[in-house]
């Protein structure tokens, strides 16, 4: 099933997101490589796709789980949050209409 992870960042952690960036990609790629990736990305903090200093306010990743836990388990993981990127991230299933 997919699920949506939906993650706000905390103010000013632009830096922080810069440097946990590399390993928090490697694992999307990972998701990407096995094919259980729908989209992911950051969302800008500006009406921007390159914010610059403004920096972003948080991410969207849906992507394919075998269950709510397991993908918790693995939005937990986020290198992100270890660099006190992400103030919470919430986990819900979710159903592609489109495309």
């Amino acid at each position: 099933m997919l699920y949506a992870i939906i993650a706000t960042d905390v103010a000013n952690s632009l830096e922080a997101r810069l440097a946990a960036r590399p390993a928090h990609l490697e694992r999307l790629q990972a998701l990407k490589g096995e094919g259980r990736i729908v989209l992911a990305g950051p969302h800008p903090a500006v009406d921007s796709n390159d914010p610059g200093a403004a920096g972003f306010t948080g991410s969207l990743i849906v992507a394919e789980f075998d269950s709510l836990s397991a993908a918790q388990a693995w939005a937990d993981a986020d290198p992100y949050i270890a660099a006190g990127v992400y103030a919470n991230v919430l986990v819900k299933p979710f159903k592609q209409v489109l495309p």
